[in-house]
C-alpha cells in the first residue's frame, strides 16, 4: 500500500488517533514520539483533512471572517507587489 492510497483507506478514528499523537507527542500505549514518527503522522493528518474535510474543519485552520462578512488581512497565497528604487 502506498501512500496515497493509505490516506484514502484511513478511518475517522485512525485519523482522529493520530491527530492525538501528535498533539501529545506520545502513541495511545504511552510510548514517545519519535521526530520523523511526529512528522509522519502530522502530514498522514493534514493530507486526510485535505482531502476528506471541509476547508473550515481542517487542521490549522483560521477563519479570516470579521463579524460584518469581510476579510482580515490579504490573501496569504495572492501574489505581492514589489518595488525596486534605484538611488542613482
Amino acid at each position: 500500500m502506498n501512500y496515497e492510497e493509505l490516506i484514502q483507506n484511513m478511518t475517522p478514528d485512525m485519523h482522529q488517533s493520530l491527530q492525538r499523537a501528535v498533539e501529545l507527542g506520545k502513541w495511545p500505549d504511552g510510548r514517545k514520539l519519535t521526530p520523523e514518527q511526529r512528522e509522519t503522522c502530522l502530514r498522514a493528518v493534514i493530507a486526510y483533512d485535505y482531502q476528506k474535510k471541509p476547508e473550515q474543519d481542517r487542521v490549522g485552520y483560521i477563519d479570516r471572517t470579521r463579524p460584518d462578512g469581510t476579510q482580515h488581512g490579504s490573501d496569504p497565497l495572492a501574489p505581492d507587489t514589489i518595488k525596486i528604487l534605484n538611488d542613482h
